[in-house]
């Protein structure tokens, strides 16, 4: 679910007969967008809506859309068209919503096509997908009842960040020593468009492509998983042995088992498993907006720079859990994915 309604000391109100654009928290449909119209507000709870989606049906046959009972935490307006005086180019690195399978999906632009298209990575499934520039619009966010760009959000709120001390954290990010279960989500079958089910982000992360990486005993990478509370974290790893089909036994080099007494291994998928991306030295230092990887909890967490400080420390904003934490700058580096065997780095633009 977008985190862009998560104030309580504001509500959305709609009315029946508004157009709205619902998020899902449903695995696989994190990060995207359908369109559908408010019937009516519940009246035992005035906080939750009746919605008819538009392209969604109850069935194979078609007939009858789809009603959910939603939250209004899950509802926003239809973003703003751009006006027509200021038609948006979209360019290497910018964050975007996809049109795709009835909805629109967030990514991140990592390649510009001749003819108007662009490619477009899902971190969320780990693909790239090209789109004409008509089926792209630039990512917003709906924040107490107006739109606003990304992350501009972070920059108003109360200042909640925690300043990280010398002292490592106690290892919250301990697992339990048992292999990452697949997420059961939809097929992504073309035939099923419009057809009642809400379709699963390309390639969704219970699937990997079928084309991966293959790795050798002794490899050092790195690993990731989508289990609650270490989505967008990569840990380092030592590749122990093939356990199957596209699939590796690990250790980790920092997270232990419930005793301590020996380093964590799991079963990993090849999908979920990258090199060790290389050492990029930063000479001035990271600005307001630029994507980095912060070392925290054993693992390197994706966020984003929300305020420079001084003595070389940053404010960085983590979306997936909606907070910030102070930083030095040693304990950041630049953001890059692994992308068709190749590091792409957004911030270089």
């Amino acid at each position: 679910m977008s985190k862009s309604n998560t104030s309580s000391s504001w509500i959305a109100q709609f009315k029946p007969g508004d157009r709205v654009e619902v998020s899902s928290d449903d695995p696989g449909f994190r990060g995207s967008w359908f369109a559908g119209t408010v019937i009516r507000r519940e009246a035992k709870n005035p906080n939750r809506y009746v919605v008819e989606y538009d392209q969604l049906y109850e069935d194979e046959s078609g007939e009858k859309l789809l009603q959910e009972t939603l939250d209004w935490i899950q509802l926003r307006p239809p973003p703003p068209p751009p006006e027509k005086k200021k038609k948006v180019q979209f360019k290497f690195g910018d964050e975007v919503e996809a049109f795709h399978s009835d909805g629109w999906w967030e990514g991140a632009i990592t390649a510009e096509h001749s003819g108007g298209k662009f490619a477009v990575f899902f971190r969320g499934s780990k693909e790239q997908i090209v789109f004409e520039e008509k089926d792209l619009r630039l990512r917003r966010e709906w924040v107490k009842g107006k739109w606003e760009p990304p992350f501009e959000q972070v920059q108003r709120e109360k200042e909640r960040s925690l300043e990280k001390t010398e002292t490592r954290p106690s290892k919250v990010a301990k697992r339990e020593s048992s292999s990452v279960s697949d997420a059961k989500t939809p097929e992504n079958n073309s035939t099923n468009v419009g057809k009642g089910k809400k379709l699963s982000e390309p390639k969704a992360d219970s699937n990997c492509p079928k084309e991966v990486m293959k790795f050798t005993q002794g490899m050092q990478v790195e690993v990731t998983t989508d289990d609650d509370g270490f989505k967008g974290a990569w840990f380092a790893a030592t590749i122990i042995e093939p356990s199957g089909e596209d699939e590796y036994l690990i250790e980790y080099k920092t997270l232990t088992n419930d005793d301590d007494t020996e380093f964590l291994r799991e079963d990993i998928r090849a999908c979920n498993i990258r090199p060790c991306p290389p050492e990029t030295i930063v000479v001035d230092g990271f600005k307001v907006m630029d994507e980095v990887d912060a070392y925290y909890n054993e693992g390197w967490w994706v966020g984003v720079i929300a305020k420079v400080l001084i003595n070389c420390k940053y404010v960085v904003y983590f979306k997936e859990t909606d907070e910030k934490i102070t930083f030095k700058q040693a304990d950041l580096r630049p953001h890059q994915d692994w992308l068709n065997g190749k590091w792409v780095v957004p911030s270089e633009v």
